[in-house]
């Protein structure tokens, strides 16, 4: 069966088992490491993606859910603020969880562009990190939603 998404603004046709976890076929046939396979239950967020702009665990998800959808990956964030801030911040450590993280900020930032601090945390609360660095991921948001305010002013 073939399935066609958009992943990361270009269409892919893959001839694939619908029921493969969509974090599979990312990773193991669009050559698209940033998402991370974390626990495989959908509790750690390590391989967050955005589908039609919304966070999903792509470690469950069959890739034949997201036919005809748009999938985003981190690697979609290479030149965006968040990116960035988390760099400007010092957000992270290890650094396995920031990928499922920042594509959550992204999500964040794109329905409510200048959240308070409780908003980002629970926006966040699904996601495991055991490095420590809380207190600057949140940092980080807030730095991205900043510059992302101040550059739709211009």
């Amino acid at each position: 069966m073939s399935i066609t998404l958009t992943v990361n603004g270009h269409a892919h046709t893959l001839a694939l088992d619908p029921t493969m976890p969509l974090l599979d076929a990312l990773r193991n046939h669009l050559d698209l490491k940033g998402s991370r396979y974390g626990c495989g239950l959908e509790q750690c967020g390590a391989c967050m993606v955005l589908v039609d702009g919304e966070p999903v665990y792509a470690c469950a998800r069959e890739l034949g859910t997201v036919a005809g959808r748009r999938v985003e990956t981190v690697e979609s964030l290479d030149t965006h603020p968040i990116r960035a801030a988390f760099i400007e911040e010092q957000a992270g450590q290890c650094g396995y969880c920031l990928s499922g993280i920042q594509i959550t900020a992204k999500a964040l930032l794109d329905r409510t562009p200048n959240p308070d601090r409780a908003e980002i945390i629970a926006a966040l609360d699904k996601h495991l990190c055991r490095c420590g660095t809380q207190w600057r991921i949140i940092r980080a948001v807030e730095r991205a939603a900043v510059a992302l305010t101040e550059g739709a002013g211009r």
